[in-house]
């Protein structure tokens, strides 16, 4: 009997000011289930970073995919998010059957059959464990570029828009990792 892989995508860091957005597709494999699995901001970062090397370990495939700050700002948020999710699935060493995203909004993937849910990371155990991949990548990510890139706060916000984030961008000004295409960065630009 054939084994029909079901793939769940998500993606994290659409609405920081600064850095990628990254999508990760997962297909779990059904004799190993991963205890915890749940959408990721429902995790602390402790529990996340247990269930990211569980989920690499006994998934059945993973890929982890990004869209650059540049291809944000030049195709939009929601298109390079499509980008990411895309080349997230396109990355998987097997092909689904069946791909699951989280949403209302489904990327182009040719012949692939897509399924969106709204909620899908706290509904669907392959979609909660992507927005997990997604949002330990994305965060370890923002702590690397915190070292590169000083006085921003990176490594604490992760490039969301908080208060000492809008500061420190108009004490600085924008950094590369920005998103040009952003109201607080380009208003931030003003102030140079």
């Amino acid at each position: 009997m054939t084994q029909t892989f079901i793939a769940g995508v998500d993606e994290a860091g659409r609405g920081p000011l600064a850095g990628p957005v990254v999508a990760a597709a997962v297909i779990l494999d059904p004799n190993q289930p991963i205890a915890g699995v749940a959408d990721s901001k429902k995790l602390s970062a402790s529990r996340r970073e247990t269930l990211f090397a569980r989920i690499q370990k006994h998934s059945i495939s993973y890929c982890i995919a990004e869209a650059s700050v540049e291809e944000i700002d030049r195709l939009n948020i929601l298109h390079a998010t499509m980008l990411a999710m895309q080349r997230a699935v396109t990355g998987l060493r097997i092909e689904p059957a069946l791909v699951r995203i989280d949403g209302n909004r489904a990327p182009d993937l040719g012949s692939l059959c897509t399924e969106t849910l709204v909620g899908g990371d706290g509904i669907d155990p392959a979609i909660g464990a992507a927005s997990i991949l997604a949002k330990v990548h994305r965060d370890r990510l923002m702590v690397d570029l915190d070292a590169r890139y000083q006085g921003y706060g990176l490594a604490k916000h992760k490039g969301y828009p908080t208060a000492e984030h809008l500061a420190s961008l108009q004490t600085l000004g924008p950094c590369p990792i920005h998103r040009q295409s952003y109201a607080p960065v380009r208003q931030a630009r003003l102030f140079e």
